[in-house]
């Protein structure tokens, strides 16, 4: 599977030559490119995106102000035509720190970095079939399996099995990062066990009796994920 990307530059030039490197890498699946940090914010929240290619001079937020405001934070690049930012960057934890002009050896290289962190993210995850919830006062452990859909519910959110629901302190982003490749969120207030899906209809999806709305923006990413025919 591809790795869903964006560029953030304001610079036109800059994101045309990213725009062709990532276009040309078989790994890497461009989905926006955007001019400042408001739109990369948007698009974040709207959809998973694994890596970001992103600038750090630019009007208004920088991109430090941006991976500030990231509350899920993916594997970032930055891209910059200054050295002066490599200490600040790596208190971020970025993959890697590209001096532009970006030349076709070094962006391979980077995104090497990052699907070598992206392949150990997932073995960390596959090793794990299980959380413990805090529910009544104990803990519970809950095999991945049991789980059919996640709700949101305000400040907390609500776990859906075939025999029991647990309402727990947790947020969406938090669960998403946990639960891994079998889940998939499909709207800002849903995330369903992508095993558990009976069917598909229009904008809507059933897992058991309960009908979940599928947002515009979740609906491609869910139909790449299943085994369509």
């Amino acid at each position: 599977m591809k790795l869903k990307c964006i560029i953030v530059d304001d610079e036109l030039m800059a994101r045309k030559a990213l725009q062709k490197l990532c276009e040309q890498h078989q790994s890497i699946e461009l989905v926006a490119t955007c001019v400042n940090a408001q739109e990369a914010l948007a698009i974040l929240e709207q959809q998973e995106i694994e890596l970001i290619w992103l600038d750090v001079e630019m009007p208004g937020l920088t991109g430090f102000d941006l991976l500030e405001k990231i509350t899920s934070m993916p594997f970032v690049v930055l891209t910059t035509s200054k050295t002066e930012y490599a200490f600040d960057a790596f208190q971020y934890q970025v993959v890697d720190y590209i001096k532009k002009p970006i030349t076709v050896p070094r962006f391979n290289l980077a995104v090497e970095k990052v699907l070598e962190l992206s392949q150990k993210k997932e073995n960390a995850q596959a090793q794990h079939n299980e959380i413990y919830i805090k529910h009544d006062g104990r803990y519970i452990r809950l095999p991945y399996s049991d789980i059919q859909y996640v709700e949101n519910v305000g400040d907390y959110v609500k776990i859906f099995t075939s025999k029991h629901s647990y309402v727990i302190h947790s947020t969406m982003k938090s669960l998403e990062e946990k639960l891994g490749k079998k889940f998939l969120r499909v709207h800002r207030s849903y995330i369903v066990h992508l095993e558990k899906i009976v069917d598909i209809e229009e904008n809507n999806l059933v897992i058991a009796n309960k009908v979940i709305p599928i947002s515009r923006a979740n609906k491609s990413e869910l139909l790449n994920r299943l085994n369509m025919l």
